[in-house]
């Protein structure tokens, strides 16, 4: 990795291809976004991005469906991984979007941080815990980040970040993919992960 700090926003943003099996191979640093289904991920990462559109924004929960991966001015990737928990598809499909999950957040070698979005209007979810315990006992960097936080108002916010940062049992990042809260926070982790 080159010792500048890297673009924020990058200057290219190259889709590399949407991927339900094998990835393609990769010497670059890569980042995971993951979280439950319509948590915001493919907002967040337009939004770190700087772009409107460079991932799929659905309302309906489900639409990421494999590993979408994109390539940031050739020094970065972002993989977009598919939501878990509820989504509209069968307990078949589910359940192997689980097994791709995993398959990825344990074999992918240039792995360097797993972004973990939860919902920040939420109490903490089992699939959420789940997730952070699986993450910890493999070894993987994680980051929490609470989306969705211009949503609440002063007094919600002032209620449900303490209350979930006890549920989780870990720090997290405001963040807003409307107003940009936590861009920064982020591009700080990403940059420290693949250091």
């Amino acid at each position: 990795m080159s010792d500048r700090p890297l673009r924020r926003p990058p200057a290219e943003v190259r889709f590399l291809g949407s991927f339900p099996g094998a990835l393609p191979a990769s010497r670059l640093p890569e980042i995971a976004f993951v979280g439950r289904s319509n948590v915001g991920k493919s907002s967040a990462i337009n939004r770190l991005l700087g772009r409107k559109a460079a991932a799929r924004v659905s309302a309906t929960p489900g639409r990421t469906q494999a590993v979408n991966l994109f390539d940031l001015d050739g020094r970065l990737l972002f993989a977009d991984l598919p939501g878990y928990g509820y989504a509209k598809v069968s307990a078949t499909q589910r359940d192997a979007w689980k097994h791709m999950i995993g398959r990825y957040l344990d074999g992918r070698d240039t792995l360097r941080l797993v972004v973990a979005l939860v919902d920040c209007r939420h109490p903490a979810q089992p699939s959420d815990l789940a997730l952070l315990a699986s993450l910890q006992a493999h070894a993987r960097p994680a980051l929490v980040v609470a989306t969705k936080v211009d949503k609440l108002t002063r007094n919600e916010r002032a209620k449900q970040l303490p209350s979930l940062t006890a549920g989780l049992s870990t720090l997290l990042v405001p963040f807003s993919a409307e107003t940009g809260e936590g861009v920064d926070a982020v591009w700080d982790a990403i940059e420290g992960a693949i250091r």
